[in-house]
């Protein structure tokens, strides 16, 4: 230290050392001959080194500090000598360590070398060598970094530098599994053009679809690491031994790698970043990540006091115990002992960790096939003989494993048949077949739901990505945030950039998500057909939200940010009584004096409508209905506020004024929605003449009834007379008579509400309305389980119906007197 006084003062600087103070001792390098710039990085490296060291072994720097300022020395140290060489241009990836800023104070740094274009590669890699050189050459004044290039392609043996073409060639034809994990925390720190990059690797690493067949490679690469750990007799390794950091990574980047190619957010770099972001999602309970955390922190100073002993890169505990003792000094411990102690603790906590993450999956779980007609049919059929060999080994381990589950079921052979109809279905997707079988409890779930219904095994079997939703009960089955929906949902947007599939890709899994959990509560018996319906109308409202501004934003040339246009929800929608197949009944409004407005809004309806109603690769979001707007199929598909006014003032039909009573704003401009809902009550309100109106109504009612002939013999809960179509036609025609002296009558409340004010009004006797309205609850009821169970037709024994029917009757002939009878 005496030779090097500014070497003792960094043992009492009272600041970390920031990347301003590096930057500022690395000013002036380009003017430095070659043996200058050596000397200029060795020696600031002893700066940076002195005091992180001194700051960290006195308790003022935490693990994120001298991670930190060990990345960033790196980062400009490359810089510097990569300008001072002439070409700044290359573009070097940091792997490793240094791709997440976790570098340690004496680790090497992982390096790849690229170009956009193949350009001089000899030039280019004169350059990396030079680099190379000026970063790990031994002098007077020591070393900056040890520089590892084996991670390039075709690694020692490939060239120094390659293009991005050449790497994505090397991805497609020779990317190898391990390289994948290698490539998660990669980052481009000089040059420019990472986006392209970015487009390169990002494929690479993380799939499109959740990618559950890692696991069982990442369980291989482990177990060759253990191997080789155990032949070289390096239990005490602190970074690849039993519960060592090596562990913890492989647990964060095995989750990362299943979902981050449909999770943007776990793509980050840095471990514990990753951890946290896994308890958020609940992939990883709390009190994994808080163990795991725990021991990452103390693993990796652990690993720094081990390397602060000779400014080596080892991770091996000390035998001397001269060593030891000093170790233990530096992690405050009183003695080796107590250390190795706290030491074992946190390494068994790993473990347990690892092995709840990397558990025996089903693959290896052997029973004998089931003697059932289905699965005898899939065993001898051309699909299954053309699968691939995994796909087959997982697809001959997964029936038998279903087949036991479905005992638990009511029905067990109808379970099973469905059961086996999605595994046919997904057994092409190799990445489906690992999700159940590294997931078993997940298959006992997949039998439980598909064996209470059969529409809910159709959806499960169109849409099995949501297979992933059965993976943790505490968020199936939890009730729906719907702020905690909507922001990830837009944040998955943005960052799809312009890619229009992928966006409506997106907002289709995300509806099916939350509809799917929405299912299993309805089948758990959690949800009344009101609550399923308020929650089913919730989502649909909060998706049309945010499909709306995705369509405004591809407009071109419009005229402004946000769009003055509403989205009126009419029927099922309208009324909050949505089911899980439920057509949206819509209209499309605006309310803008600008020129170019109805063009503009006119164009946005078209690509709204298309990214409601399109089938893409994640089906359809929506079956839309646009014929309620102003003169139907004729009209335009959007209609000024003041045109709707003056079509229902004056055009409208008596049919169009009872599809009022069940309007509202769903989405969209909410000025222009307080505005109809205006104009909607004024309508409601008008006077009218019973005797006209009530023809009318009849009329209607009778071409609807026609129009839905049953001769089944059995009673259909809608279209009969006595059903639901009857009380909502005679509940309309209590609206539109009545609203103007009783203007409680137009609130959007429900056929149900709707009744019951009926009766407060004395406009139906109290008794009467109340039947009604249990014939009504009862009869969604019945129509809801009747889809649950696969039925076209909600019809039941006329039975079954009889005494709900006759109040509904009487409601007809109270509402209608002498108009039709039962």
């Amino acid at each position: 230290m005496s030779a090097r006084p500014d070497l003792a003062a960094e043992l009492t600087a009272p600041q970390p050392f920031s990347g301003e103070e590096i930057a500022q001792a690395l000013e002036g390098a380009a003017g430095d001959d070659e043996a200058a710039l050596r000397r200029r990085l060795r020696r600031l490296r002893q700066r940076v080194l002195a005091r992180t060291m001194a700051r960290d072994l006195d308790g003022r720097a935490d693990l994120a500090e001298v991670c930190g300022v060990m990345s960033e020395l790196a980062e400009q140290a490359i810089g510097c000598a990569l300008a001072w060489a002439g070409r700044p241009d290359l573009v070097v990836v940091a792997m490793g360590k240094l791709g997440g800023r976790e570098l340690n104070v004496s680790s090497d740094i992982d390096l790849v070398f690229l170009h956009p274009e193949d350009g001089d590669q000899e030039r280019l890699e004169r350059a990396g060598r030079k680099l190379i050189s000026l970063l790990q050459d031994i002098s007077e004044d020591g070393f900056v970094f040890r520089v590892d290039m084996r991670l390039r392609p075709y690694g020692a043996s490939g060239p120094l530098v390659a293009s991005y073409d050449a790497l994505e060639n090397y991805f497609v034809s020779q990317g190898r599994e391990w390289e994948r994990y290698a490539w998660i925390k990669a980052r481009a720190i000089t040059a420019t053009d990472h986006a392209s990059l970015s487009a390169i690797t990002r494929p690479f690493v993380y799939r499109k679809y959740l990618d559950y067949a890692t696991l069982a490679a990442m369980r291989r690469l482990h177990t060759e690491v253990r191997k080789d750990v155990e032949r070289r007799e390096r239990a005490d390794d602190v970074k690849l031994g039993p519960g060592g950091i090596r562990e913890i990574e492989f647990v964060a980047q095995a989750l990362q790698l299943i979902r981050g190619g449909r999770d943007p957010a776990l793509t980050a770099r840095p471990t514990l970043e990753v951890l946290e972001l896994l308890a958020d999602r609940r992939m990883l309970p709390a009190t994994a990540v808080r163990e795991l955390c725990a021991a990452y922190v103390f693993l990796r100073n652990l690993e720094h006091r081990l390397q602060y002993l000779d400014d080596a890169q080892t991770h091996l505990l000390p035998s001397d115990e001269d060593d030891r003792r000093r170790v233990a000094r530096m992690m405050d411990f009183p003695d080796w002992d107590a250390l190795r102690a706290a030491l074992q603790a946190h390494r068994e906590a790993v473990t347990r960790q690892f092995r709840a993450v990397f558990a025996q999956s089903a693959e290896e779980t052997e029973l004998p096939w089931p003697e059932h007609a289905r699965a005898v049919q899939l065993r001898g059929g051309q699909r299954y003989a053309q699968l691939p060999e995994d796909s087959r080994r997982r697809v001959d381990r997964l029936v038998p494993l279903l087949a036991k589950a479905a005992q638990a079921t009511p029905d067990p052979e109808a379970t099973l048949a469905r059961g086996i109809d999605l595994i046919e279905a997904v057994a092409r997707r190799a990445a489906y077949l690992a999700l159940l079988a590294e997931n078993p409890q997940a298959l006992e779930r997949v039998a439980r739901i598909i064996g209470a219904s059969p529409w809910a095994a159709g959806y499960v079997t169109r849409h099995p990505l949501l297979m992933d939703e059965l993976l943790d009960d505490r968020m199936l089955y939890a009730p729906p945030d719907w702020a905690g929906f909507e922001q990830p949902l837009r944040a998955a947007l943005a960052a799809a950039g312009e890619d229009t599939e992928r966006q409506m890709n997106l907002l289709r899994e995300h509806h099916q998500s939350q509809v799917f959990r929405l299912l299993a509560q309805d089948l758990a018996g959690l949800l009344t057909v009101e609550k399923l319906a308020d929650q089913l109308s919730e989502l649909a409202d909060r998706v049309l939200g945010v499909a709306l501004g995705a369509a405004w934003r591809e407009v071109k040339n419009r005229h402004c940010e946000l769009p003055r246009f509403a989205v009126i929800g009419y029927g099922k929608l309208g009324g909050k009584e949505l089911g899980y197949a439920s057509d949206l009944d819509m209209v499309f409004l605006f309310d803008d004096a600008d020129p170019r407005a109805e063009e503009n809004y006119i164009r946005l309806a078209q690509r709204y409508n298309n990214w409601l109603s399109a089938n893409t690769a994640s089906g359809t979001l929506f079956e839309t209905d646009l014929a309620l707007r102003p003169s139907g199929s004729k009209g335009l598909l959007v209609s000024s506020l003041a045109g709707f006014e003056a079509y229902q003032e004056k055009s409208a039909w008596v049919w169009e004024h009872q599809a009022l009573t069940r309007a509202r704003c769903c989405a969209g401009d909410r000025e222009i929605g307080a505005k109809f809902e205006a104009i909607r009550v004024k309508i409601l309100t008008r006077e009218r003449g019973p005797a006209a109106l009530a023809k009318e109504v009849l009329a209607m009612r009778e071409r609807m009834h026609a129009a839905h002939p049953n001769r089944s013999g059995l009673f259909d809960l809608k279209h009969d007379r006595g059903g639901m179509i009857d009380i909502e036609f005679a509940v309309q025609y209590l609206v539109l008579s009545q609203a103007c002296r009783h203007p409680a009558l137009t609130g959007n409340l429900g056929n149900i509400a709707l009744l019951g004010i009926a009766a407060d009004l004395d406009l139906l006797e109290r008794d009467l309305a109340a039947r009604c309205q249990s014939a009504y609850r009862e009869f969604r009821r019945m129509q809801h389980a009747l889809r649950l169970q696969g039925e076209r037709y909600a019809r039941v024994a006329p039975a079954q119906a009889a005494t709900h029917a006759q109040a509904v009757r009487a409601l007809w002939a109270a509402v209608f007197p002498q108009r039709r009878g039962g």
